[in-house]
């Protein structure tokens, strides 16, 4: 997915200011010297870099990483904006994504950056593009990005940077997972735990423009009834919390809606078996995550007498570098919808050097939090 160099990332975490001291080393005519640092080097780049795994807020820090060299058919990207995704977390913290960077490393796998140098055999991008990397590829999390022009996909300037910098992790993975597991035809309906979520919001509302109903459900919590509403302006027909789910019958609860065909779990424990319990038979529940960090528990009358699928969802193995032109059209449509006022989200933008804070909001310390958008 496209390496980032650093004149040796390792090097650059113990020795980067004496790479940086010898970049300053002027001879006597320093306007031409000057010249060409401007045309072949990056700008020195600030990163959010860790040495091992482990908890990010204990292993990641800001360092100062020094200039890079532009080959002709490299791009230099001044990054705009980059999300903290769980997915970044659980790849710092090392134990539990299957694929992720060797430490030391910089964080973050999306956002969205301006170009600001091209190289000598770059023809389809012009200094100011909007790109993005797609697919997405590590190490977001610093000011200056250099890679080849195949990573980068140039996208409409009139998206708000936000979310232009968060448009392929999870709106992609909610436009995947409505179309690639069963086939939903305008008024049938989907049941998810983890609404809130990004995914959630946006699995909500793609529903809703292709006119399948959403039961949703949230965990229990202060200001339940606001977040509810909330959600129902977003498209949600129905939100129920956990605790109201603690009944025998829960496609009482439906009403007029049908059962659902297809149901999508990113919590597991309990909250999973309130999903299973909604689907209709042979309906299909899709895991793409596991907040609760418990098992998926399945009764065997549910697989015998219901005849239930169980199935999972990761972006990342879907995606490819030969999906990337198929991917850069549903990213182009996905922003399309934003354009037109179709589709949001809740989203903090936090400057860079209040990233410790941002973690923070993003590991739950301070409690439910918008997604947190670094802004450079």
């Amino acid at each position: 997915m496209g390496s980032t160099r650093v004149l040796g990332l390792s090097k650059a975490f113990h020795s980067h200011s004496s790479l940086c001291n010898r970049t300053r080393v002027f001879p006597r005519n320093p306007t031409v010297v000057l010249r060409a640092f401007a045309s072949t080097l990056s700008p020195p780049s600030k990163a959010v870099v860790y040495e091992q795994h482990g908890p990010p807020d204990q292993v990641t820090r800001i360092i100062d990483l020094p200039p890079v060299e532009l080959k002709e058919k490299d791009v230099c990207v001044k990054m705009l904006a980059a999300p903290i995704n769980p997915s970044d977390i659980n790849r710092i913290e090392g134990c539990v994504y299957p694929v992720r960077p060797p430490v030391p490393a910089i964080g973050g796998y999306e956002g969205v950056g301006e170009i600001q140098a091209v190289g000598s055999a770059v023809k389809d991008f012009s200094l100011g593009d909007w790109v993005i990397p797609s697919p997405p590829s590590f190490g977001t999390w610093q000011t200056y990005i250099v890679k080849e022009e195949s990573v980068w996909h140039k996208i409409n300037k009139n998206v708000p940077m936000e979310y232009a910098a968060t448009v392929t992790v999870n709106p992609l993975s909610a436009l995947r997972m409505l179309e690639d597991f069963v086939q939903l035809n305008p008024g049938d309906a989907i049941v998810q735990n983890g609404a809130t979520s990004i995914v959630g919001q946006c699995i909500i509302q793609l529903a809703r423009i292709r006119g399948i109903h959403s039961i949703n459900i949230i965990r229990d919590r202060v200001g339940s009834e606001e977040v509810k509403e909330k959600l129902k302006k977003l498209g949600a027909d129905v939100v129920y919390t956990e605790s109201q789910l603690e009944v025998k019958n829960v496609k009482g609860l439906l009403g007029d809606l049908p059962e659902p065909a297809l149901g999508f779990n990113c919590v597991g424990g309990n909250p999973a078996s309130f999903v299973l319990k909604f689907l209709r038979q042979g309906g299909t529940m899709v895991t793409y995550g596991g907040m609760a960090k418990k098992p998926v528990t399945v009764s065997t009358s549910s697989f015998i007498f219901k005849d239930l699928a169980l199935r999972g969802f990761w972006l990342q193995k879907w995606m490819s570098l030969e999906r990337a032109k198929e991917c850069r059209v549903m990213i182009d449509n996905l922003l399309g919808l934003v354009c037109d006022g179709k589709f949001k989200y809740e989203l903090e933008l936090v400057p860079f050097h209040d990233f410790s804070v941002a973690l923070d909001k993003a590991l739950g310390k301070l409690g439910s939090q918008p997604k947190q958008v670094l802004k450079f």
